[in-house]
Formats: C-alpha cells, sequence, structure tokens
C-alpha cells in the first residue's frame, strides 16, 4: 500500500511540473491579435492555430492525472486500515500495552513530557 501511496505522489508531482511548463509555453489571449498582423505565429511548428489546440490539450490531460492523483491520495489519506493491516501492525505489541493504548488519557499525562502531579491534600486533613 505504501508503494503504490509514493507511486501516486510520484505521478501527481511530475504532472504538476508539466502543468507548470505547458502553462508558462502558451501564449496570452492578447497574443492573437499580434498574430492575425504577421507577428511571426504562422511560422511556427504548429501552425498559426495548432499550437494553442496541442498545448491545451496536453495541459488538459495534465491536470486531469493531477486531479485524479489528488483524490487517489485523499481516499489512502482517509481510508482505515483493514483487519489484516490492524493485525500485522498490532502483532509486535503486547496485548496490555495495546489497551492502554487505546484507553482515553486525561489529566497531566495528557501532555507529552510533563511530569505526574501528586492530588493536593484537602482541607480537613491539616492540622
Amino acid at each position: 500500500m505504501q508503494f503504490l501511496m509514493n507511486l501516486v505522489v510520484a505521478v501527481q508531482l511530475i504532472s504538476a511540473l508539466v502543468i507548470i511548463g505547458l502553462v508558462l509555453l502558451q501564449q496570452g489571449k492578447g497574443a492573437d491579435m499580434g498574430a492575425s498582423f504577421g507577428a511571426g505565429a504562422s511560422g511556427t511548428l504548429f501552425g498559426a492555430t495548432g499550437s494553442a489546440n496541442a498545448l491545451s490539450r496536453a495541459t488538459a490531460i495534465a491536470a486531469t492525472v493531477f486531479f485524479v492523483c489528488t483524490l487517489a491520495l485523499a481516499h489512502f489519506a482517509t481510508s482505515r486500515p483493514s483487519a489484516t493491516e490492524a493485525e500485522g501492525l498490532l502483532a509486535g505489541k503486547p496485548a496490555a500495552s495495546a489497551a492502554a493504548a487505546s484507553a482515553p488519557v486525561t489529566g497531566a499525562a495528557a501532555i507529552p513530557g510533563a511530569a505526574p502531579v501528586a492530588a493536593p491534600a484537602s482541607e480537613a486533613s491539616k492540622p
């Protein structure tokens, strides 16, 4: 399961970098007006409008991959371990410590690193 999660994170990272590159390669909306007056856009590799369509399609595909990876990571983060995974996690722990770990902790013991404090004496026990 950890391998699959690492793979999804790697694919998401690569798709994010591809989206950044594709967005930076695209021309803005104002560049179309300059191309219509012969600014040299018709001499590009894809032609006057071919590059916009190819880059737009590639950006949409990369964005879809990124979105699917994000949904998969959200699913992995919120899914609970199956019974066999939970048994494997508890196999190394003694039964008493597993029960103690599931019990709620209140008071000063709930604060990490806090030393236990003795309860104050009541007024009746004072001379």
